[in-house]
């Protein structure tokens, strides 16, 4: 049965949040975010009949990467790679500081990396991907997608918002933290460990 109109308005509107948040992370920026998921869905509908539905997720997550990676490369050719500013929370809440202070330094920390790096580790480590997925949707290596991990994940410890975090700095010393754990912001994880920030990553359900 061939997708329809329809169906892939269905779509979009569950998916949104989702892929949103995942180019927020990709992206640093918001209103970029939103604009880079916006570009992603008026691909996918383009080729939505075409489609088969057990390859959905597949095509978009392929999709949001590359139009990522597309925007970062015309960034650099016309030298607009500037700092990103974190995401303004539209809510408030309780904890809306804490929780602007963990997107800033999340943001700050991720914008250190290169654009593929930085892609493993939102797909790693927020979208619960395994290497091979990774790998799949990157169109490279197992062993391509493990280094980028691992120079990534080395750039994040040695990144002061993180190395703050870490058992024996000064801010991170004497806050209950147990031996030989590592603290991120706001879950209790940090980039290089077996857990990151909103995944079960880590808990063995994964390769």
């Amino acid at each position: 049965m061939p997708y329809t109109n329809d169906d892939f308005a269905e779509y979009a509107a569950a998916a949104w949040p989702r892929l949103v948040r995942a180019a927020h992370l990709l992206t640093g920026d918001f209103h970029e975010a939103e604009d880079l998921v916006q570009t992603t869905l008026v691909k996918v509908c383009a080729r939505w009949r075409r489609i088969p539905r057990e390859e959905v997720e597949f095509y978009v997550r392929r999709s949001l990467i590359n139009n990522n990676l597309s925007r970062v490369r015309k960034r650099r050719v016309i030298h607009l790679l500037t700092p990103l500013m974190p995401e303004r929370v539209h809510g408030r809440h309780a904890g809306h500081a804490e929780h602007i202070e963990e997107r800033a330094a999340i943001t700050q920390a991720l914008e250190t990396l290169s654009a593929r790096q930085r892609a493993v580790v939102v797909l790693r480590y927020w979208e619960d991907l395994s290497e091979q997925e990774i790998a799949e949707v990157l169109n490279c290596s197992v062993g391509t997608v493990k280094t980028h991990a691992r120079r990534a994940l080395e750039t994040l410890r040695a990144h002061p918002v993180i190395a703050r975090r870490l058992p024996g700095s000064e801010a991170g010393a004497g806050a209950g933290t147990a031996p030989g754990t590592r603290t991120a912001p706001g879950t209790g994880a940090v980039p290089g460990t077996e857990a990151f920030p909103g995944t079960g990553a880590g808990t063995g359900a994964r390769p």
